[in-house]
């Protein structure tokens, strides 16, 4: 996999984590799969559905799945689950080597942190297990803001929390509602495609 990057000077860097830095979105898929047919679906998850909530925080996705397929469901109880399931196939995980090494390469001339759809204790405990911690000093999550992507808010609160103007950052993201929150806070992007395995 190639790297689009744009053209310009940049001074700040800013990664979203599932799909992005880390191969998590087919295990993500599964997990979802699993919790919404424990939660009463009676066919199978559409993948592009689930692709297109890619980076919108994960409660936020169990209300819109309940939504789409009509089931009264209880989005907290989903949400759990779900998380619950993903951590099982946790083993699994891979990084995303040219996002990865790009980044490292980054933080020695740039600030550089995560903004990333996921709650806080899982991203962080991806970002553990693949050893990027220490990468990220900054981690900005729905927790940390009122509203998540596609609104522009979690972008903005990396962009400050590195003291980098939001036009001077430059955002690597997977899905579409990152982009478009990318773009909602003034930042150029970068998109890294997350439905195939990169080899």
């Amino acid at each position: 996999m190639k790297l689009d990057i744009p053209p310009g000077d940049f001074a700040g860097y800013i990664f979203d984590c599932d799909g992005t830095l880390v191969d998590t979105m087919p295990l993500h898929y599964r997990a979802w799969a699993e919790a919404m047919r424990r939660a009463g679906l009676q066919e199978q998850l559409n993948e592009d559905l689930f692709y297109s909530f890619g980076g919108v925080p994960t409660r936020r996705v169990a209300e819109l799945l309940g939504q789409h397929y009509g089931l009264s469901l209880d989005a907290d109880r989903v949400f759990h689950e779900k998380e619950a399931l993903f951590l099982e196939m946790e083993s699994e995980l891979e990084v995303i080597a040219p996002v990865v090494d790009f980044a490292r390469e980054a933080a020695g001339r740039s600030p550089v942190s995560v903004a990333s759809g996921g709650p806080k204790p899982i991203v962080r405990r991806t970002l553990d297990l693949m050893g990027l911690s220490p990468l990220f000093p900054i981690l900005v999550t729905p927790e940390d803001v009122k509203r998540g992507k596609p609104a522009p808010d979690m972008f903005l609160l990396a962009a400050e929390k590195m003291g980098v103007s939001p036009g001077a950052c430059l955002v690597f993201e997977d899905a579409e509602p990152g982009i478009q929150a990318a773009e909602a806070a003034g930042m150029r992007w970068v998109h890294v495609p997350s439905r195939t395995m990169r080899r």
